[in-house]
């Protein structure tokens, strides 16, 4: 009992005994159940527990505590039973889950059977309603459906509009089975003139939102025009998890334009609405608009934001959102520090992340697999490994998706015994049954180490039906390595499976193409265009100072495209006098070389690429989504940072043509963090290159200065300075090489 609360103080000092005025509002802001317990025995030190306001303020305290034992030694010893009373002591039962107590006591309430004398009453709709909701509340649903359909069979009471909504609720938990019941209780509350209630309408939207009736989602709310928070909110939950997002942001909007004041739990509902539903930008623009309607985020709203700024790499909106978290003291909930790490692991700053992840004050198992699934997006295999390894070691107990990132890790670096290690690991130490995504990493694993035929045994050998995951895997390892044979039949699996799939055909067709088998491409368009589908365009996001800008492969609406456009020229002129030359092999068309080039060309990720080289100033990191070859090999030429989900950047090796590899900066401090001290953006080193042949323990760096401004100068001596520092406290001998070359400015 704490000594520091108000009550107990006052209570301790006051000098008049408890009397039945000031007991009962003690009771009422009684905080914790010993000091209801001692509250108790001064009423019956001061002879005032029999008092009924006394009596009844012990009975609802007890029960708001879950003290049912000591609230019915409370009613026994009353002398007088009201309904009121019994009516609590049903409800109590019930909320804790203990429907044969709570239908006991509702049967001694009939019957008068209490302390072993009188006292009965005959239930009201209060006592009926007590127990429909706290069978509901304690998770009871089928419970709360019977006990409406009881009170409702007995036909002595009819049930109103609390007791329906309660029981609406409870049918929607029990999904789908259930909607028979529910129609019969819309039908009923139709009859009986409840249908208009603010809280009936609300039950309705999310009865048949989680029994997956969106049609009567909206007909139900264009037939109350019921226009308030808890409506616009079931409809967005509803909706959502229906998939119907255009009508939930439709819906969302009229209750905008009409003036309703929406709260936080609103606009947090068609954030998640938007992101789980891969509607990213219009998730940012809501939330941007949240804050400007005067709407502050709260600790929900931060995850759910979170993923959309990490789908669209737009970084700096992560980076303000973190530093909100911190401001306002979110950084504690775990579930805020665990979308932080998955964010920044997303838009390429696996170090991030990391730091994020080791400042957690706590940590559960979605914590550790947001990390070990960022270090499994970039191929950091060793690093997810070990930190798996060190998941085990804190006693933290590993889950299905702990394995997916796993397995994913081993299956992008190409470690397939490892990979086979941890998949019969997870049945046999851990008891957990693979499932689809289990074998779907799996299959990608062999598949990229070109054992197509183990993949195939391995699928035809699954408990369950492969899905589209399983069949696509199998169909990308075989473009690969270009076995059509294999490649005909994973393609029939999926035309079956996922008929609207455009790009499995397109696959198909990628796989012809590399054979030259152009009769193979042309049947495959006429498969696609007698389905009616169409290819579609690659997308690429960029974010240039704090704008997201959307680039269509072949699009030329942007208003740099010329600009653009010439930068790819500049690009690929000097990719080629370098030797680098673009792999045509997969190009859908039977057309001349220079061709080839030309379609490729116009490909997302180089239109995105180009703007940000154009746009940015020399040093600047450019986030681009979807990094794909072409950017791994122009990085050198732009002196760029290139990171992204898809990209291999920070500790990942990067190989520059077909002859010299180099190896991303190792150091302790991230080249762009150097910079970040002395409050720019900008790398103030512009290349740091690890030869092959040269250990971790001796490190040998080309170091290259920014510019030739005095300012440059003193900052490229402060961050030359950290750099051999750190190196020397982690007891690494260092040899420096000052390259004092004029700055090369890109046009």
């Amino acid at each position: 009992m704490s000594h520091s609360n108000p009550l107990v103080h006052f209570l301790r000092h006051v000098s008049f005994p408890p009397d039945s005025h000031l007991l009962p509002t003690a009771l009422k802001s009684c905080p914790a159940l010993p000091l209801a317990r001692a509250l108790h025995a001064a009423a019956v030190a001061a002879g005032v527990a029999r008092d009924p306001f006394v009596s009844s303020s012990l009975l609802h305290t007890y029960l708001r505590f879950g003290a049912t034992a000591d609230a019915r030694a409370v009613f026994d010893g009353t002398p007088q039973k009201t309904v009121v009373g019994w009516s609590a002591l049903v409800a109590g039962h019930a909320v804790r889950g203990d429907a044969e107590g709570a239908w006991r006591l509702l049967e001694e309430m009939r019957r008068g059977t209490a302390g072993g004398g009188g006292g009965g009453a005959e239930p009201n709709v209060i006592t009926w309603n007590g127990l429909v909701s706290g069978f509901n509340r304690s998770g009871r649903a089928l419970d709360a459906v019977l006990a409406l359909a009881r009170m409702h069979g007995e036909g002595m009471l009819r049930p109103d509009s609390t007791g329906v909504s309660c029981a609406l609720s409870a049918i929607g938990d029990l999904g789908t089975e259930a909607i028979a019941v529910g129609e019969q209780l819309h039908g009923y509350a139709v009859k009986s003139g409840c249908r208009l209630d603010a809280c009936v309408v609300t039950a309705l939207i999310d009865m048949y939102g989680k029994c997956g009736r969106a049609d009567e989602i909206v007909r139900v709310f264009n037939e109350s025009c019921h226009m308030d928070v808890a409506s616009c909110n079931a409809l967005v939950a509803g909706l959502s998890r229906n998939v119907q997002v255009s009508e939930a942001l439709r819906l969302f909007r009229e209750f905008v334009a009409r003036g309703v004041e929406l709260n936080v739990v609103s606009w947090t509902s068609i954030v998640a609405c938007c992101v789980q539903n891969g509607r990213d930008l219009e998730a940012v623009d809501l939330f941007r608009e949240m804050q400007s309607q005067g709407i502050e985020p709260n600790s929900v709203t931060i995850p759910c934001v979170l993923p959309a700024f990490a789908n669209v790499a737009a970084l700096m909106h992560g980076r303000s959102a973190h530093c909100f978290v911190l401001r306002k003291g979110f950084f504690h909930d775990i579930y805020v520090g665990s979308a932080l790490v998955d964010m920044y692991a997303k838009c390429g700053r696996v170090r991030d992340g990391r730091k994020i992840f080791d400042a957690m004050p706590s940590r559960n198992v979605v914590s550790w697999n947001a990390m070990i699934g960022g270090y499994a997006m970039h191929g950091e295999a060793a690093s997810a490994v070990r930190l798996f390894h060190s998941m085990l070691k804190c006693k933290q107990k590993p889950d299905m998706v702990t394995f997916t990132c796993v397995l994913a890790a081993c299956s992008q670096a190409g470690l397939t015994e490892e990979g086979r290690h941890y998949f019969n690991e997870m049945q046999k130490e851990h008891g957990i049954s693979p499932r689809m995504e289990h074998y779907a990493c799996m299959v990608t694993l062999l598949g990229r180490a070109g054992k197509l035929d183990e993949a195939y045994d391995l699928i035809s050998e699954m408990p369950f039906e492969p899905d589209g995951c399983i069949w696509g895997s199998l169909l990308g390892s075989c473009r690969v390595y270009r076995n059509v044979d294999l490649a005909e039949v994973a393609a029939e699996k999926l035309f079956c499976l996922e008929p609207q799939n455009a790009g499995n055909y397109v696959l198909l067709s990628n796989i012809y193409a590399s054979k030259k088998m152009w009769e193979g491409v042309n049947r495959v368009r006429e498969m696609m265009k007698d389905v009616g589908l169409k290819k579609e365009k690659g997308c690429s996001w960029i974010e240039i100072k704090n704008k997201v800008h959307v680039l269509l492969a072949g699009d030329d609406s942007h208003p740099m495209m010329a600009a653009i456009t010439e930068k790819l020229k500049q690009l690929n002129i000097e990719m080629m006098r370098l030797g680098f030359a673009p792999s045509t092999d997969f190009v859908l068309h039977d057309v001349e070389e220079q061709e080839k080039d030309d379609i490729l060309a116009v490909h997302s990720e180089k239109l995105a690429v180009a703007l940000g080289l154009i746009s940015t100033s020399p040093g600047t990191p450019l986030q681009v989504r979807r990094i794909h070859f072409f950017l791994k090999k122009n990085s050198t030429q732009g002196k760029r940072h290139p990171e992204g989900n898809a990209g291999k950047c920070e500790g990942r090796t990067w190989r520059s043509g077909r002859d010299s590899p180099l190896k991303a900066s190792l150091l302790a401090w991230h080249i762009e963090d150097v910079g970040k001290l002395f409050g720019t953006e900008h790398s103030l080193l512009t290349s740091v290159k690890f030869p092959e042949e040269i250990t971790d323990e001796d490190v040998q760096l080309w170091i290259r200065p920014s510019g030739w401004a005095p300012r440059g100068w003193v900052l490229y001596g402060l961050s030359l300075l950290v750099v051999v520092s750190t190196l020397a406290i982690s007891g690494k001998r260092v040899a420096l090489i000052l390259l004092v070359t004029l700055p090369i400015v890109p046009n």
